[in-house]
């Protein structure tokens, strides 16, 4: 199997197209087009990954944070990150990071640290907008169902849980074809009436290409009429952090408990207790304060994220018990699903975990 056919399975996990400005996601070293020995799997890259991967023959390596985040002017080894893409460059191993894009859809990062808690009834906590477009086309009514059906397989009609999605308006439309022409119906220099349906979808931006190439393929008219509206609707599946209930309420020195054996952490920084119980929570893996007031906003009676700065846990000022059990431990789980994953599509390929721990926070007990 070629490198580019599991890279093409991780997008469709989590759409480079979802990733924040300023990350840096996607294949950042190596050929795409070399056939894969075996995938390894972190949540960082550093010397010792790619040492562990030439080991275990893996010429993949798949990590959450981008290696490269800023620009690299140079590649002289001066620290860890040349001498890492050097190293990696040298024996062929590939990297490809899948970040923010992971930690926004609901299937992502906070997926794994809501299962973790047992959190039901969850949303994105802050959905993005300008992510969605409205199709809107014109097609005979004996072929209409076949072009609704080419439509939903390309993944137009998808509304939060709900799928092929569509609205149907049928009239008649009216053409007359050119000298030029080869016309499905009508004649040549004759205005034909057709009775039509007008089938409206709402899909991804980012599936906008893959879409509209279906409806060509599908579409029995030579010319195709079609538009595409972005919309201003939020998409509820896309956004930063999540938000869900436990099944009962619990104290606040409960959910500290909860979170110290679940995530087997040593210190959990927070703020003082208020008395209240807690059964709403909303989370982000990784540095998500600044989620802070939607998580206030949502209802929730506590926020759990990481790498929240002294001043930021004055922000909670007493309306939501905050917690900060740092970003390697909020993250950490986001290895086991993108192994999950690949493992499920890629049956007797090597897809191993990573045993190397690269958290670079210690703690002296």
């Amino acid at each position: 199997m070629k490198t580019e056919e599991i890279l093409k399975l991780l997008e469709s996990l989590a759409p480079p197209a979802l990733q924040e400005g300023y990350d840096n996601c996607g294949l950042l070293a190596g050929d795409a087009k070399a056939l894969c020995t075996g995938i390894l799997v972190s949540l960082d890259v550093t010397e010792e990954v790619v040492n562990e991967a030439v080991r275990k023959e893996c010429n993949l390596i798949v990590c959450h944070h981008p290696i490269i985040f800023k620009g690299l002017k140079k590649l002289t080894g001066s620290n860890y990150i040349e001498r890492t893409i050097i190293s990696a460059i040298k024996n062929h191993v590939a990297i490809y990071a899948i970040h923010t894009n992971l930690d926004n859809v609901l299937h992502g990062v906070n997926k794994k640290i809501a299962d973790h808690l047992g959190l039901r009834n969850r949303q994105v906590l802050s959905p993005k907008t300008n992510m969605l477009s409205k199709l809107t086309t014109f097609v005979p009514v004996k072929n209409a169902e076949e072009v609704r059906s080419a439509l939903f397989k390309a993944g137009a009609g998808e509304i939060s849980d709900y799928s092929e999605c569509s609205f149907n308006i049928e009239g008649t439309g009216t053409f007359k074809a050119g000298e030029h022409t080869n016309p499905h119906v009508g004649e040549i220099g004759e205005r034909h009436f057709e009775k039509e349906v007008r089938i409206e979808v709402i899909l991804p931006v980012y599936r906008e290409k893959q879409v509209v190439s279906k409806l060509m393929e599908a579409h029995p008219y030579e010319e195709v009429a079609y538009y595409l509206q972005p919309l201003l609707n939020e998409d509820t599946r896309t956004g930063s952090g999540l938000r869900g209930e436990l099944t009962e309420e619990i104290s606040e020195e409960e959910l500290l408990h909860l979170l110290k054996v679940k995530f087997n952490l040593k210190v959990i920084r927070h703020t003082a207790f208020t008395g209240r119980k807690i059964k709403k929570i909303a989370l982000c893996g990784g540095a998500g304060v600044f989620l802070l007031n939607k998580a206030k906003s949502a209802g929730a009676q506590a926020f759990i994220t990481g790498d929240v700065k002294y001043h930021e846990f004055f922000d909670a000022d007493k309306e939501i018990f905050l917690a900060d059990i740092g970003h390697f431990e909020s993250e950490q789980f986001t290895i086991e699903l993108l192994v999950e994953f690949l493992q499920e599509k890629l049956h007797n390929f090597a897809v191993l975990k990573s045993e190397t721990n690269t958290n670079a926070i210690n703690y002296y007990t």
